[in-house]
């Protein structure tokens, strides 16, 4: 069927459909990223959260972030910070990586980045936050978005003159999540927050915040007038949900659900390309494999969520430590659903 709806371009980056998927940290690395853009198919992509003062220090675990393969693009490498010459400084180093567009966090609200300065706390100095996007803009040819919340706290809806500020700072998409940094992710998220901004800023609007359903996809597009939906946690170990959002976005029939065989098959995989991915970073002790199952001890269960008898099979893959283990235990999971 051919698309009804169209995506959008960040200045030249055309994403192809308006499905995006959320910058996730422990989440949304490469062997993730390649597993959602294969069952999911979302039109743009965001990386973990990337300190731009731990590459400022070369830390290794950081650089391994920056990672990009051709089969995911477009793709956007999201970085936090509080200084503007160490963020445009960064922003250079993920321009080479190869990033395609270069996305600023001004949304986590989690206490280890807020009390740096960085991340939501921005909202609260938007001074720096814009001098942070006049930066980054100056330094890189790629285009600069910025994901924000709808202010700190209740007091103050700050995304329309923040957002506004930024774009005439140069920046060519904004993406809000359309929670109060104060919220966490606790109530409901507030999309007439998102049609306030729509109505505010010319450029891109992706928004964020408690899509779950095909059904949720299309309300925010039609309630909201956002160009791109942002889906983040209802990914995590069901790619297959972004397939199901894509194919309604843009009206195709919807896919069908995964068989067990298929979500065990792909939770070994992620968890075989997270082994790769560990080699690859070459960060010493303990074992890739170790480092990845340990990455995955929280993910590999949910992939498994829901079938009966799921949550006693879940308790013993949180404590596997090896590849072998957790193929054992999903193999004896599989027989016990054919008795």
């Amino acid at each position: 069927m051919t698309s009804t709806l169209p995506g959008f371009s960040i200045g030249a980056v055309r994403v192809e459909n308006p499905l995006v998927l959320a910058p996730m940290e422990d989440v949304t690395n490469l062997p993730f990223r390649l597993i959602a853009k294969q069952y999911g198919g979302p039109g743009l992509m965001f990386t973990e959260f990337v300190s731009a003062m731990a590459i400022h220090y070369k830390a290794k675990k950081t650089f391994k972030k920056l990672q990009v393969h051709p089969d995911e693009r477009p793709l956007g490498i999201q970085i936090f910070g509080a200084e503007p010459d160490i963020m445009a400084e960064t922003a250079r180093l993920c321009e080479e990586s190869g990033a395609d567009v270069i996305d600023i966090n001004m949304g986590c609200w989690v206490p280890k980045v807020c009390k740096t300065g960085s991340g939501a706390a921005l909202l609260k100095d938007p001074d720096t936050a814009e001098a942070i996007v006049r930066a980054v803009v100056n330094a890189v040819k790629v285009p600069v978005t910025v994901k924000v919340r709808a202010g700190w706290d209740y007091s103050l809806f700050a995304a329309p003159e923040l957002a506004q500020r930024f774009v005439d700072a140069g920046a060519q998409m904004i993406t809000l999540h359309a929670r109060f940094a104060k919220q966490g992710f606790e109530g409901e998220a507030d999309w007439k927050l998102i049609e306030a901004l729509r109505k505010a800023v010319t450029v891109p609007l992706v928004g964020n915040g408690d899509v779950k359903t095909p059904a949720d996809a299309l309300r925010m597009l039609n309630e909201t007038g956002c160009d791109g939906v942002m889906v983040g946690r209802a990914a995590i170990s069901n790619p297959w949900a972004l397939g199901r959002i894509r194919a309604a976005m843009v009206g195709e029939a919807e896919p069908p659900e995964p068989t067990l065989e298929d979500r065990i098959s792909i939770a070994m995989e992620h968890l075989r390309m997270m082994v790769e991915y560990e080699t690859a970073a070459d960060l010493g002790p303990p074992s890739p494999e170790l480092r990845a199952c340990r990455a995955l001890r929280g993910q590999i269960p949910m992939y498994i969520k829901g079938y009966p008898g799921a949550a006693q099979a879940r308790e013993r893959l949180t404590r596997c430590s090896s590849v072998a283990e957790f193929e054992d235990v999903l193999r004896e999971f599989v027989l016990s659903m054919e008795q």
